[in-house]
């Protein structure tokens, strides 16, 4: 996927989780941040991000942050581009082999599952979740707990059951991710939980992407550990 109109500025502040001050051309400035998570460990003051201009004649704001530095490493933090670029993966035939139909935004039970794909007999329900908490590039997820995320992987569980493929698809925001496992000590229900799925059939898959400042695509996959931490 691309970004058009992107900008260069430092990072300040982020008074809420929905917006960031930054200096830009010397003028500080109000930007839309487009992930809701923590990401403490990223918006730290002079972390130099990247902006996306955008029509704000609907908004308060004329600018999403879309990605910062993490010392030499370039990580996306929109939200909303795990979803885009597993997309294009998918449509490409890297899930499954030529693709009849890929589908997002599906009703499956009483859940909202992220895509739907069929490819001749075969039927897959899939969930996305963005990666961009990393440490000596190794990744975990979630940043916070997310009792959504464990309701969506009960619901994957039902699709195995009911004979479709289901897929955990955790898409890693950065490139050269070490490997990918379950954010323990933040949420360690989601942890057993994506083991419990892992184990009654949904297939778990970490991709990581090559990030530029206007750009993101899913790269290669990442080795994923579902061990249980010592202790």
């Amino acid at each position: 996927m691309k970004y058009e109109n992107v900008l260069s500025a430092r990072f300040i502040s982020r008074p809420n989780r929905f917006v960031a001050v930054v200096e830009l051309d010397g003028e500080e400035v109000v930007c839309h941040v487009k992930n809701t998570g923590r990401c403490r460990e990223l918006l730290t003051p002079g972390a130099r991000v990247y902006l996306q201009k955008v029509d704000s004649s609907n908004r308060k704001t004329a600018y999403d942050l879309i990605a910062v530095h993490k010392g030499e490493r370039l990580i996306n933090m929109d939200a909303a581009a795990p979803n885009a670029v597993f997309g294009e993966w998918a449509r490409a035939g890297h899930l499954l082999p030529r693709p009849d139909v890929v589908k997002g935004e599906v009703i499956h039970g009483d859940s909202r599952l992220d895509f739907y794909l069929q490819s001749g007999e075969r039927r897959a329900f899939v969930e996305v979740k963005g990666v961009t908490l990393e440490e000596n590039g190794r990744v975990r997820f979630p940043d916070a707990p997310t009792q959504r995320g464990v309701k969506h992987l009960g619901e994957l569980e039902a699709c195995v059951r009911e004979g479709f493929e289901a897929y955990a698809v955790f898409v890693v925001q950065m490139e050269g991710a070490v490997d990918f496992a379950p954010n323990w000590q933040t949420h360690p229900a989601f942890g057993h939980a994506l083991r419990q799925a892992a184990a009654n059939g949904v297939q778990v898959l970490a991709l990581d992407c090559c990030v530029t400042p206007d750009s993101l695509e899913i790269r290669q996959r990442v080795p994923v550990c579902l061990d249980l931490p010592e202790g």
